[in-house]
């Protein structure tokens, strides 16, 4: 039970890291005109409740690195664990809360192309994350071996 709990934590935390990340990036490239540049109309203001909303929700998909399926190296462990969050998002999010159509496509085309490339930098922040706090001790679950 000691082990599954630090497990917990260490992929929360993981997962509040990389939901970090993807915020500065998301909202970076909404306030630059990235986003616009792309055609797509996402460019959230930085308020504590969006980036509060967004770590917390990075925590909560952080627990899917505790999924045994996850031995894979780094890179396709991040690409995979950000695949849940991007159907999620697509699948889920824009068309049923937020009215934007399926997929988003009512803020730009190529919307499913930047969630896409957005929750594949929490992915890879998030095991890169985890990789650099888990130690020795950590369950096989969780520990990595390769920095490919």
């Amino acid at each position: 039970m000691k082990y599954l709990m630090r497990n917990m934590s260490l992929t929360f935390a993981s997962g509040c890291f990389g939901g970090i990340i993807n915020s500065m990036i998301v909202w970076l490239s909404g306030t630059v005109g990235i986003t616009q540049l792309f055609g797509v109309a996402i460019a959230p203001h930085l308020t504590s409740t969006w980036l509060y909303q967004r770590i917390v929700w990075g925590g909560l998909w952080g627990l899917l690195f505790l999924l045994p399926i996850w031995k894979k190296k780094y890179f396709y462990r991040g690409l995979m664990g950000s695949l849940f969050p991007t159907l999620v998002q697509l699948l889920i999010i824009f068309p049923l809360q937020a009215k934007k159509g399926i997929m988003g496509v009512e803020l730009g085309r190529l919307t499913p192309v930047l969630v896409t490339f957005f929750n594949f930098i929490w992915g890879i922040s998030t095991i890169y994350w985890l990789k650099l706090t888990c130690d020795r001790s950590c369950d096989a679950v969780v520990e990595m071996n390769s920095l490919d």
